[in-house]
């Protein structure tokens, strides 16, 4: 297939260097709002933490700062994968509001939730680094770094982690 697709990062793929080890293809659009949802660190992540998710509201002060990027389609499975699609979230398209305009993009939402749940610290740092390094709005940032979050026992997962939060957030 060739083409590419527009993609709403709101979570931890929000760090380029995240995304890119996943999608090599990636390119950064810039921020962009999703209205009427907020965020939701709930999702049932692999490792039993929590992961972020984007709820519907209906509520006009409620919105979700994220990024769009562009993807290849040959490259977008890599993005599934990661995401678990089908069993961890759900593919769906949105309209977001980026420089003016209201753009169509993919993203996931959440399948299996657990209010309980808490992102590690690692995964906390990792949308927090993304936030600032698409200049999200220092009051969204700060909303982000209030969330409760647990630390990893798994000192190899944190290690690797690290590393990625350590890399260059170079713009493409």
């Amino acid at each position: 297939m060739t083409g590419t697709r527009i993609y709403f990062a709101y979570g931890s793929n929000l760090w380029p260097p995240r995304l890119k080890a996943r999608t090599p293809s990636a390119r950064i659009l810039g921020p962009a709002v999703l209205p009427r949802n907020r965020l939701a660190w709930h999702k049932h992540g692999a490792d039993d933490s929590g992961k972020c998710d984007i709820v519907f509201t209906d509520k006009e002060r409620h919105e979700v700062h994220g990024a769009l990027y562009e993807i290849d389609i040959a490259d977008w499975h890599h993005l599934d994968v990661a995401e678990e699609l089908g069993t961890g979230y759900s593919a769906e398209t949105v309209h977001v509001s980026a420089n003016g305009r209201r753009i169509e993009a993919h993203t996931y939402r959440a399948l299996v939730t657990n209010l309980q749940l808490k992102p590690f610290d690692w995964y906390k740092s990792l949308v927090i680094h993304g936030a600032r390094a698409h200049g999200l709005p220092a009051g969204y940032v700060g909303q982000l770094e209030q969330a409760s979050h647990w630390p990893d026992p798994d000192a190899e997962r944190v290690r690797l982690n690290r590393r990625l939060l350590d890399a260059p957030a170079s713009p493409d």
